[in-house]
């Protein structure tokens, strides 16, 4: 099919893209069809994707993939014409049938293939169809046999008939309702359309984040009902003699009618039978209704039914195609709805919970996920679409593995999945489950933190557990037996290991045999990574297990495949390699050893030797605890990859031996290196140096000048550039070495000991040893001294700028930054008050994460949410215990000290399940505000060497800190108004629910993150064409591999609608990035910052179109979004304020733009500082606003703000700074040109004045009749010259106010010079009229002569102040002009903050209407 090819987007010639934006995403519609397992099928060229690079004289490569018409005939007459690829698989064909609306509900059925000349072949699952026949020819077509039914295929076909008909309740972006409402109350009336604009008119209400919760949560569409219930019968199974006539099942329907019936379904099809009561009458009924599926049935049997799906099949019809696509793996929500809906009964529902299997296969046998994952492995992948098909085939069978891995670890976590070893300790009891092996991690750091302040000891590993071994042996995977983790293939988590048998007095025997021998948390994250680095090393014959990481109520669970053979027991010399006693006996062997050294060198590690407890030399080229095992299968696996990379020499103190550094470090370190060898070697491979350097060093995010341009990239988008530069660095290296070779020179690479700084003894010289401690010295160095300086570097110029702590997480795991280096982090960004806080806040969620982790661990299954809302109540509240009301801050600050070692908030319990037996009843009420904060503040100095401020706890903002921690935690909250500042500002009912949070290594295409790295280099050079043709090609296999529903997938429509703005196609650009929107809505949440970045995109986009109200909607979507993740305050928010003003500005509410631009200059100057580009960047766009009011002078003074800040930041050769520079002698013409203009006509008009006042004394019956045409015609403006002139007839002084300002006095001029064009004559405040009274020619004179007066009185008081550079301004102004600037003398140009001050007095106002 068409999506199946690389190069598929370019078949079709580009058309026209001049459809209205907001129509963009039923258009979509037309062009693409989304698969149900992801896969997109591409129906028609999208229309607007290729015109601007075609535009640009881009050549689209032609693919090799040709396609060709086919017909397929369904069972119930349907037609459809498809466009086929003789490689397509039948496998793709069914799933694009599945999902097509009129075959939707078909299951079970053959595929027959006509050929022209006749001949019929039924094509199998797994074929292609070039395969089985020729369609080339044409003439071919396809028809939907109808198959026999099974037990598995008719529940099946009845699950899928339910999922379709609830169909309508999956809801919708929001984007896409914004869109229609829009213009549904533009066809409606325009008022409506201006109401919209109301909504982001404020500026208050991201002060009061708590009360917008329940604007996050999404609605559902209107659901459609279809039918009553479809509900399996109480008469199932069917009796033996029915069975042998082929009754499969008994279904009871209801319809919407009322009308009940029992249906029969059989191998070849279902039937309405003629039951009643309580007695099965198989029988056929008199009506005969009958019909291959169960859909089918019902549309006879039901016109209601018929009526309600066809409405469903429209509605996703109408809808945005990925609006369709399931996610494989959704995001948890924080939030739930609010009121919360009604339970109502569901037959269905009840029927899916009560055959819960916990992942498992109802009918048939078990997968074997180690069998299938290795397999697709082994694919081919020597060609394009062979690589495509492996990758999609491991894509897919690791994502059903991770799903079927959280449902077996809610079954161990629930106790309702026994264990293999039930008469162990129950720390180490395992379990298997669907194939599927689980174990428990527990909490080290907890464990650590009583144990180091109380005895500050080096801790020691206990003894090897070889009798836990042998008894083990049967049911665990290394039967070998395990140096320390039997629970976890052997996996050693000791903490600073120096001798067996020692131990630590201070601590029980129970807690440090949990502590030394099961897997920490650390030990699973770091194992996870290095399956993952070599699974992406990718060498022939060298396998992995699947692995997830679940945690859920507050147990971690490692799942993982399982071995052929390891539970059985049946290979003694199974272990190969490695050792599982801590070194005491090293395994070796040569054919495993070749293996492991290949991928050794593409991960940087060094082959060394290392001595064994008896004294042999062993040469490795892994870790000493890893282990290498062959199979039944005699394949070989390589386990327990905790060390992968070296460890870190920063931190070689005691509980620190899983301190490793991060592989995206190494990475970086040795770009740079192979950077500096090409400066030394030729000149030639400066270029690539260069190149590597600016990888290595930066995001290479691609940054616009420009204001009003869309979020290109964000910190999330930059952790994905640093992660996947390895075959880039691979490159740079490759290419500086034969460089070097070239010349004479020997390079000799250098690679890293894994086993350095650890207690395990390294063979070979004294120097050789010191040489690798100092290869390990110089990377941690090069971490502490050159990576952590350039991220701040790049935090202070918003290079990277993280919107919450899942991001800042992501950035500095991007960097090669553990995030144990996160308080030297905050320690460095003091000056960063937005980043200060964020990593505050994420320490202090960190910590609280451990204690509530225990809570739920202590707590009882029915005491769940009373102990999660009493955690949050002690968190954000002031819960006291007893005798502690009183305590002082003093009191509290000396006691800190004391409470962690006798655990103020509870005691510690480490490395249980926590059986009924051995959990205390409400434990969780001995925690209190007070020992909880003691706890955090400790942890923190613990675990990241961070004293928090004393008054962290009313400092911290509290919705991101809730945010964060509900998602780290798995925790659901009710989305209502929280009075965060009571003392207990949650209750019971609040807490909604607890999800498992899943770490996981499902893989996706290398080939595709290589075209997007390209694809980014191409489009900050400016090579607008390459980059469309790299950005598509890397989309169309992502969707191949992943389906559209994948962040990877979200990261290539934005680029490709980075590129098609940059073109100019602002349709096109609308296309993709709505696209964009609804994959991060599906698969990062909806309140992710690469969610808010969409919308905020979105609404340049409309803007860009002149759709300025529903652009100010997603911008008020976007100021949630950022108000809920990082906060007011953040240069984002700061951006988007200049965005909306520029909006408002174009729209002609210049107040509202002045006041959105003030408070984005406050916020950057208070985050950023005065002199930041970012502070320069409000400046520019306040003189702009000014320059459209005509105020040049207050555009002037602005402008050379913004030149002097260019001026220091980037020097004065810079492009940006000379452009100031241009604007700042535009701004001084036109102010000159008005000056000119005034003084010119300041005589002439002084005497008319004058005149025209001594008239209107000599006569005032010619004033009274003045005045009433003039009340009549000019409405406000005629009322306020009447006060004006019968001010000057009572010879009192006219008011220094800027009645009539600069602004004004330009608008009139503007107005009088269109109307002086077309003959019209002009009332003097800018209104054009037709005809004026008979005394024309005096009241002419009077108004011109006020007007002027007016702009005398001012001008004749500014000179005195404006010769200083400021403007005056009278004790009323700030009354009559909300555009007027005060500053005084001393303080620096208007702008500053009071520059504008005198708009805040609209501010009030602003925020009653909000509220």
């Amino acid at each position: 099919m068409a999506g199946k090819s690389s190069r598929a987007r370019s078949r079709r010639a580009p058309q026209s893209s001049s459809e209205a934006a907001a129509a963009a995403g039923a258009k979509a519609d037309e062009s693409l069809k989304a698969e149900g397992n992801g896969a997109a099928v591409v129906a028609a060229e999208e229309r607007s994707g290729d015109t601007a690079p075609e535009a640009n004289g881009a050549k689209q490569a032609e693919g090799d993939v040709h396609l060709y018409p086919v017909s397929v005939r369904a069972q119930n007459g349907e037609k459809l014409e498809l466009q086929l690829n003789p490689g397509d698989s039948v496998m793709d064909l069914r799933q694009f049938l599945l999902d097509a609306p009129e075959t939707c509900y078909i299951t079970c059925y053959d595929l027959i293939l006509h050929t022209k000349d006749g001949s019929v072949s039924r094509l199998e699952d797994y074929n292609e169809i070039s395969e089985v026949a020729d369609i080339t020819s044409g003439g071919c077509s396809l028809e939907m046999a109808p198959a026999l039914y099974d037990d598995r295929s008719i529940r099946a076909h009845v699950h899928r008939a339910r999922e379709l008909l609830s169909l309508s309740s999956l809801p919708g972006s929001l984007s896409t309702s914004l869109a229609l409402q829009h213009e549904t109350s533009r066809n409606n009336s325009t008022e409506a359309a201006k109401a919209d604009t109301s909504d982001v008119d404020c500026l208050g209400f991201m002060e009061n984040v708590t009360a917008s919760l329940s604007n996050l949560t999404t609605s559902p569409a209107k659901y459609i009902k279809c039918v009553e219930s479809i509900a399996f019968s109480s008469f199932n199974p069917p009796p033996s003699y029915r069975r042998l006539l082929g009754d499969l099942i008994y279904i009871d329907l209801t319809t919407l009618e009322g009308h009940k019936f029992c249906v029969t379904g059989t191998t070849k099809y279902f039937y309405v039978n003629s039951s009643t009561g309580n007695t099965l009458d198989p029988r056929q009924s008199k009506s005969a209704f009958e019909s291959t599926t169960i859909i089918g049935l019902l549309q006879k049997i039901s016109p209601k039914f018929k009526k309600a799906f066809r409405e469903i099949l429209e509605q996703k019809a109408s809808a945005h195609p990925f609006e369709n696509v399931q996610s494989l793996m959704t995001p948890n929500s924080w939030l739930g709805a609010y009121p919360l809906p009604d339970h109502k009964r569901d037959a269905s529902r009840a029927e899916d919970a009560l055959t819960l299997s916990y992942g498992s296969e109802l009918i048939g046998m078990q997968r074997d996920w180690n069998e299938e994952l290795q397999c697709c492995r082994e694919f081919p992948h020597t060609t394009h679409q062979e690589s495509i098909l492996r990758d999609r085939a491991l894509y897919k069978v690791t994502s059903d593995f991770v799903n079927a891995a959280i449902s077996g670890a809610i079954g161990v976590i629930s106790r309702c999945i026994p264990p293999i070893n039930p008469a162990d300790p129950e720390c180490f009891h395992m379990y298997v489950h669907n194939n599927i092996f689980f174990s428990f991690a527990v909490d080290g750091d907890l464990g650590q933190l009583p144990r180091n302040h109380a005895s500050n000891l080096e801790v020691k590993d206990g003894s090897s557990l070889n009798e836990l071994s042998e008894r083990a042996s049967s049911n665990s995977f290394h039967e070998t037996g395990s140096d320390s983790n039997v629970e976890k293939f052997g996996s050693s988590n000791s903490d600073e290991v120096h001798s067996v048998g020692d131990a630590i007095p201070e601590v029980p025997a129970d807690l440090q045999l949990t502590d030394s021998e099961q897997a920490t948390y650390a030990s699973a994250n770091n194992d996870l990574k290095g399956t993952k680095a070599y699974q992406e090393a990718d060498v022939p014959g060298l396998y992995n297990l699947a692995m997830a990481i679940i945690d859920y109520r507050g147990h971690r669970v490692v799942a993982q495949s399982i071995i052929p053979g390891i539970l059985q027991g049946d290979k003694s010399d199974s272990l190969l390699y490695g050792s599982v006693d801590n070194g005491k006996k090293i395994c070796w062997n040569e054919v495993f050893h070749s293996k492991v050294l290949e991928a050794a060198k593409r991960l940087h590690l060094k082959e060394h030797a290392v001595i064994d407890g008896s004294g042999n030399v062993v040469k490795l080229a892994a870790p000493v605890e890893c282990k290498g095992i062959v199979g039944s299968d005699d394949r070989h696996y390589l386990l327990d990859l905790m060390r992968v990379t070296p460890r870190d020499a920063n931190y070689t103190g005691p509980g620190s031996r899983f301190f490793v550094l991060r592989p995206e470090l190494i990475t970086a370190f040795f770009m740079a290196e192979a950077a500096d060898r090409c400066k030394d070697t030729a000149d030639r491979c400066k270029d690539t140096a260069k190149h590597g350097a600016e990888i290595s060093y930066s995001s290479s995010d691609v940054k616009d000048d420009q204001v009003l341009s869309p979020s290109e990239d964000s910190v999330h988008s930059d952790s994905r550039v640093k992660s996947t530069n390895g075959e880039v660095d691979a490159k740079v290296a490759h290419d500086c070495d034969s460089v070097s070779a070239e010349n004479g020179e020997v390079v000799k690479e250098t690679f890293l000991n894994p086993n350095v700084f650890t207690e395990f003894k390294l063979s070979g010289s004294e120097e050789e040893r010191a040489t690798d401690e100092e290869s390990v010295r110089k990377v941690s160095l090069y971490l502490k001294e050159v990576v952590l300086p350039k991220f701040v570097k790049d935090l202070c110029t918003l290079e990277v700028s993280p919107m919450d702590g899942h991001t800042l997480t992501e950035a500095l795991h991007a960097h090669g930054i553990n995030v144990r280096y996160i308080g030297k982090v905050a320690d460095m960004t003091r000056h960063l008050p937005h980043i200060w806080d964020l990593c505050v806040i994420e320490m202090i969620v960190r910590s609280a994460k451990h204690v509530v982790k225990e809570i739920l661990r202590e707590s009882l299954d029915h005491d769940l949410a009373p102990a999660i809302s009493h955690f949050f109540n002690c968190f954000f509240g002031d819960v006291k215990a007893l005798g502690m009301k009183g305590t002082t801050r003093t009191q509290r600050k000396d006691l800190a000290g004391i409470l962690p070692s006798s655990k103020s908030s509870m005691g510690h319990v480490r490395g249980k399940i926590g059986t009924s037996e051995k959990k205390s009843p409400s434990s969780y009420m001995n925690i209190n505000s007070f020992g909880l904060w003691s706890d955090i503040y400790e942890f923190a100095r613990f675990k990241y060497q961070f004293e928090l401020p004393e008054d962290s706890q009313l400092r911290v903002r509290k919705v991101p800190a809730i945010r964060n921690l509900c998602q780290k935690v798995g925790i659901t909250i009710v989305a209502r108004k929280y009075d965060l500042d009571a003392e207990a500002p949650f209750q019971t009912s609040d807490i909604l629910n607890l999800q498992p949070v899943v770490k996981h290594s499902v893989p996706v295409s290398l080939e595709a993150k290589d075209l997007v790295e390209t694809g980014k280099a191409r489009l900050a050079e400016g090579m607008l064409s390459e980059a469309y043709s790299l950005f598509s090609e890397a989309f169309s296999i992502l969707q191949q591999v992943t389906g559209p529903m994948h962040r990877e997938v979200a990261n290539c429509c934005r680029y490709l609608a980075m590129v098609l703005y940059h073109a100019g196609d602002l349709a096109g650009a609308l296309l993709q990035q709505h696209k964009e929107l609804i994959i991060n809505e599906r698969c990062v949440g909806l309140d992710h910052p690469d969610t808010a970045h969409s919308y905020g995109n979105m609404a340049l986009f409309y803007h860009g179109l002149n759709q300025t109200e529903l652009a100010l909607r997603h911008m008020s979507r976007t100021l949630l979004l950022l108000g809920l993740s990082c906060g007011p305050d953040h240069p984002e928010v700061a951006l988007t304020y200049i965005n909306v003003a520029m909006m408002y500005q174009d729209i002609g509410k210049m107040d509202v733009a002045l006041r959105y631009l003030q408070e984005a200059l406050k916020k950057n100057e208070r985050l950023l500082g005065e002199e930041h580009i970012q502070t320069a960047v409000c400046y520019h766009a306040l003189a702009i606003a000014f320059n459209c009011m005509g105020a040049f002078k207050l555009s002037l003074q602005h402008e050379t703000k913004t030149y002097d800040i260019l001026v220091k930041q980037l020097g004065e050769e810079d492009q940006r700074t000379r452009d100031s520079q241009n604007w700042i002698k535009t701004f001084k013409m036109r102010d000159l040109q008005v000056n000119a203009q005034k003084q010119k006509g300041q005589a002439a008009n002084a005497t008319s004045t004058q005149k025209a006042i001594d008239i209107l004394k000599a006569h005032p019956n010619l004033m009274q009749a003045f005045q009433a045409v003039a009340a009549g015609g000019a409405g406000n403006s005629g009322a306020s010259i009447n006060k004006s002139l019968g001010s000057a007839m009572m010879g009192e002084p006219l008011p220094r106010g800027r009645g009539v300002d600069e602004r004004a006095a330009r608008a009139v001029a503007e107005a009088r010079k269109k109307a002086a064009a077309r003959g019209l004559l002009v009332r003097p405040h800018g209104v054009p009229v037709q005809a004026l009274p008979p005394f024309t020619q005096l009241l002419n004179i009077i108004n011109s002569g006020m007007s002027q007066e007016a702009q005398n009185n001012i001008q004749s008081e500014e000179p005195k102040n404006e010769a200083n550079g400021h403007a005056g301004k009278e004790k009323g102004d700030g009354k009559e002009n909300g555009s007027a600037a005060s500053a005084k003398e001393d303080q620096t140009p208007v702008g500053l903050g009071a520059g504008l001050a005198t708009l805040d007095t609209k501010k009030p106002k602003m925020k009653a209407k909000a509220a």
